[in-house]
């Protein structure tokens, strides 16, 4: 069943790894398919939604006359790519893998393994969708990932509250057959009141449809603090 939240409604979903280069053929990365974000992306063009799906390299495809596909390989690139269109975007689910730091500098040449050990000075990159919280607008809607290995759900509240996101999906390392890699996954969702909700164990594209749920909830939940607040300017015009 369709949800009329998401009607041309313009979504901007991450997904994938980014590649972070260290020389012309490696590269540091994560273990990220990009397989939850594609099927977040899937599910929210089932709802009739315009999807910009901005993908890091992955094997997995999708194709709809609905759906703008970019493909990036580095953070910097997600996050240029995202800035052109955070401002035009209802909603944004950031479910990329982001790599946190990228080398300082790129070899030219590949390196040759002369020396029994090298050093690869890193620096830190853009936190994309924490540079999107700093710009949100109140009828935007955010929703963020936290992977998490320890104390997940304090990292996770952590996040929640320093991105400006109005939802985010936890994931935990410690769950069986969930994350990287799997076809199922196992997730809690956090509000911005600090509610949760725990999900058994799905596969992902159940997991997408719960996720995309929520974000209809909260899309709608905006349109209508819209209106009221339109109502009550117009009102307040004519008194």
């Amino acid at each position: 069943m369709n949800n009329p939240a998401f009607h041309n409604k313009k979504i901007l979903v991450t997904a994938g790894p980014t590649r972070e280069p260290i020389d012309p053929v490696r590269y540091i990365s994560n273990h990220s398919t990009g397989k939850m974000g594609y099927a977040i992306a899937a599910e929210l063009l089932e709802q009739e939604a315009e999807v910009i799906l901005v993908s890091g390299p992955v094997a997995v495809t999708l194709q709809h006359p609905k759906l703008k596909m970019i493909h990036v390989t580095t953070a910097s690139e997600m996050y240029l790519a995202c800035c052109r269109f955070f401002e035009i975007a209802d909603a944004a689910i950031f479910t990329a893998a982001v790599a946190d730091y990228r080398p300082d500098k790129i070899a030219v040449q590949k390196i040759k393994k002369s020396d029994p050990c090298f050093t690869i000075t890193m620096t830190k990159n853009i936190d994309i969708a924490c540079e999107f919280g700093k710009i949100k607008r109140r009828n935007q809607v955010s929703v963020g990932f936290a992977l998490e290995t320890n104390n997940e759900q304090a990292h996770a509240i952590g996040k929640l509250t320093k991105k400006n996101f109005d939802m985010i999906i936890l994931n935990s390392m410690n769950d069986a057959n969930a994350t990287f890699g799997f076809d199922t996954n196992k997730i809690s969702i956090f509000k911005a009141d600090y509610s949760c909700t725990v999900y058994p164990l799905k596969p992902k594209k159940e997991v997408a449809a719960d996720i995309v749920h929520e974000t209809g909830i909260l899309l709608a939940m905006k349109d209508l603090q819209e209106v009221e607040e339109m109502t009550r300017d117009y009102e307040s015009m004519y008194q």
